[in-house]
């Protein structure tokens, strides 16, 4: 990769040392919890540099920072350690007066999960000087390599490739911390409420705030499962258990749920097809994951009129069709839906709950399963999502 940029003149490359970002730094006995909260309270900060006697000994991202502690148990598991305990003690450290290419070829090496990392950045004594933001790096060499055309369009598209990334991050930030307020504000105010009641001997209530406290708790651990389910498949650990059960029976299962989930609102939930019994091999906890999550995403967008789902079978596959009256979507947002945290409401201002995950995790799991989904939709006026499944797994 580092070939790239050899054609560079070594004389025009300029020396890190004038493209340093920031000199933020955190000593490495700071806890978890005072590092997650200056991350919450400056959101133009991207990582922290772990600085012991001016030593650098660490670096701590926003974005992985927020990952740890997003995963199960993070906040209790860490949130009392010093923040060297999850920080990267690994990070790449350069030298003050290495040139910009040199320093482009050594972070564009790394591993993927490393590659948009902050570099730190140090003197001859090894003293910590402040750090690189990977961004800026391939702006600079974008006007350095705008002589040769090939070059030039390389490190725009580096560019263009941060800056979506860098959106996808604050856009998953902003969503798992607007998802994750509001389950975790109700369990702690009916909590208290309830603690309060009993202090005074109100206990008329406490069936219902007991309800409350445990659908908060149950949307809490959605989100969280949601989250934890991405990360196994974009690490290939989640696996594939195959045995044979009758999918009539677990879509009218599915759809008693969708008609829960619907609550109050004028709307029909349907099952639809000739077929009384059909019996395929597949991992049936993912076939029926599939169909809550599209059922689930039906019942939140459509306010009244009807949910179908349709179950036909042939040539080897059975193919089941979600179709809503709902609000429908847009053309152009018509491949967002599939991305993670590809949600077209802004996070702040939406009015549907989710993190943006279930279709992105959908659609990878009818994939694992060896089938295919499509969509299609009318904005304001419904949307159907299509899955078609072998009936028994395809040999390879």
């Amino acid at each position: 990769m580092g070939e790239r940029y050899m054609e560079t003149a070594q004389t025009e490359s300029p020396r890190v040392a004038s493209l340093i970002t920031s000199r933020e730094k955190v000593a490495p006995l700071i806890t978890v919890s005072v590092v997650g909260q200056q991350f919450m309270n400056t959101t133009d900060l991207d990582a922290l540099s772990v600085v012991d006697c001016d030593e650098p000994v660490g670096l701590v991202t926003r974005q992985k920072f927020m990952l740890t502690l997003f995963r199960r148990y993070g906040f209790e598991l860490y949130g009392k350690k010093r923040i060297i305990a999850i920080a990267d003690t690994a990070p790449l450290i350069i030298h003050e007066e290495e040139r910009l290419d040199v320093a482009m070829d050594k972070a564009l090496e790394r591993q993927d999960k490393d590659i948009y990392d902050e570099i730190i950045v140090v003197d001859d004594a090894d003293r910590y000087k402040g750090y690189l933001s990977v961004k800026q790096m391939i702006m600079q060499q974008s006007t350095i390599l705008a002589n040769s055309v090939m070059q030039k369009e390389i490190a725009r598209e580096r560019a263009r490739e941060l800056e979506r990334m860098s959106q996808v991050k604050s856009q998953f930030i902003a969503n798992v911390t607007h998802e994750l307020r509001s389950p975790v504000n109700a369990i702690i105010g009916l909590a208290e409420v309830m603690k309060i009641s009993t202090e005074k001997g109100q206990t008329d209530r406490m069936k219902e705030r007991l309800s409350l406290l445990t659908t908060s708790a149950i949307n809490l651990r959605a989100i969280i499962t949601n989250i934890l389910d991405l990360s196994k498949i974009e690490a290939g650990k989640m696996e594939v258990f195959n045995d044979g059960f009758d999918l009539v029976p677990l879509l009218h299962e599915v759809a008693e749920t969708a008609r829960i989930l619907a609550g109050g609102k004028p709307v029909d939930v349907n099952v639809t097809g000739t077929i009384g019994s059909l019996v395929i091999l597949s991992d049936m906890v993912k076939v029926r994951q599939i169909m809550i999550n599209l059922l689930s995403n039906a019942a939140k967008f459509t306010e009244r009129g009807s949910i179908t789902v349709d179950l036909t079978q042939g040539n080897g596959e059975v193919t089941i069709s979600v179709s809503d009256t709902g609000i429908g979507i847009r053309r152009e947002d018509g491949e967002k839906i599939f991305e993670a945290f590809g949600q077209v409401e802004n996070a702040h201002i939406k009015q549907h709950e989710g993190t943006g995950l279930g279709l992105t995790i959908t659609r990878n799991l009818v994939a694992m399963l060896g089938g295919r989904i499509a969509m299609s939709s009318s904005f304001g006026e419904g949307t159907t999502f299509t899955v078609t499944l072998p009936i028994s797994p395809i040999s390879h």
